[in-house]
């Protein structure tokens, strides 16, 4: 009898162990489902950590409109905001001032401002010479740069050759201080040579050896926003010094007749349907502009770019935006943001202040359907 109770007993252990044993594979089984439930959860791209870019900055003398606006556009992007009076060349507010006075970045594609302007005061192009960039591409000087079409400024800089673009981009601000007493200003730099991955051609479509600050841009889209003239940028830190401010001339620009006219047709393409759409707000009150996206490889940082002014009002400004970080940045991530700035400040009636009512740009509206670039 004793060999019958024995029976059900071993067989009650022997499913014990059986259950013991498969517990751990259970649990592994359960570990994959549920990580692969999580997965599925995250986000499909990690999102970068914000920062503070208003850290150390000092705001006396500071235009406290034009700072709450750009502050509150530029969010907690790692980037540098600089807004200039183009009529005087007075620094109004300038977010990030570490990050902007420090040696410059690469200027990605915003360099095709200087190639416009070289190739058209040289006679190389006109406004509505069509330049083929593949067998059956081609470009006039408005669509490409609003497009910001790389083939198409490897050309002219290959047609302009090394001393030439050299030359107007020395006269243009390049590779020397911008501002006239700036304390921490440190200059961009201007290369003696080609560069000798992708030579001239690389240095006029992507800025390839040559770094620009924020300072610098904007000093150069101050003189063709206000037609020609090369200010020197000043930033006064007290309340006497703003009131006693008086504009500096650099030198004038000696370019063709209607050089600047025709790069901003151009500039206000790119915000109307090119790479910078993110920028406009209200055709009335329009935005010129020119968008860089690159990566800048001596700071390990990709870039994002525009720099702008606008065409409207009692109040003309220069915005400059420069992001610097990993793929969430980009030329036109940096158009949203001044695009974001010149709204504020629209909301504020910053523009109009002073004037019965809004004055248009005196340019045409640009429609087209080609595809856009960046």
């Amino acid at each position: 009898m004793k060999r019958f109770f024995l029976i059900p007993f071993v067989a009650f252990t022997l499913l014990q162990l059986a259950s013991i044993a498969a517990q751990p594979q259970q649990k592994k089984t359960t570990s994959r489902t549920a990580k692969k439930k999580l997965q599925k959860k995250l986000p499909y791209k990690a999102k970068v950590p914000g920062v503070d870019p208003t850290m150390g900055d000092n705001v006396d003398g500071d235009d406290l409109v034009i700072r709450r606006a750009a502050v509150a556009a530029l969010g907690t992007f790692a980037g540098s905001v600089v807004v200039v009076d183009p009529t005087s060349g007075r620094i109004l507010s300038m977010v990030n001032q570490a990050l902007a006075l420090k040696t410059g970045f690469v200027p990605c594609s915003t360099i095709k401002l200087v190639t416009a302007l070289a190739a058209l005061t040289e006679g190389v192009v006109s406004k509505n010479t069509t330049i083929y960039t593949g067998r059956y591409v081609s470009y006039n000087l408005t669509q490409a740069l609003a497009r910001s079409n790389n083939q198409y400024f490897n050309i002219l800089g290959t047609r302009l050759g090394f001393d030439r673009v050299h030359h107007y981009a020395e006269m243009l601000g390049l590779g020397e201080k911008a501002g006239l007493d700036i304390p921490g200003e440190q200059p961009g730099f201007l290369p003696l040579e080609a560069p000798k991955n992708g030579g001239v051609g690389m240095m006029t479509s992507f800025g390839t050896g040559i770094s620009m600050t924020p300072l610098e841009l904007a000093a150069l889209l101050s003189a063709i926003a206000n037609g020609g003239t090369m200010y020197y940028l000043q930033y006064p830190r007290t309340q006497e010094e703003v009131e006693s401010f008086t504009p500096k001339v650099k030198h004038a620009l000696h370019l063709a007749p209607t050089g600047i006219d025709d790069i901003k047709f151009g500039m206000r393409g790119a915000v109307d349907f090119g790479t910078a759409r993110r920028a406009g707000y209200d055709a009335t009150e329009p935005i010129l502009g020119k968008t860089g996206t690159c990566t800048d490889f001596q700071t390990a940082s990709h870039m994002g770019w525009f720099g702008s002014f606008n065409e409207v009002g009692a109040h003309r400004l220069v915005v400059v935006v420069m992001l610097t970080g990993g793929r969430n940045v980009s030329g036109p991530i940096a158009a949203g943001v001044a695009g974001n700035i010149y709204r504020r400040l629209s909301a504020e009636r910053y523009f109009v202040a002073d004037t019965a009512a809004k004055k248009t740009s005196d340019l045409p509206d640009v429609i087209t359907t080609m595809p856009s670039g960046r």
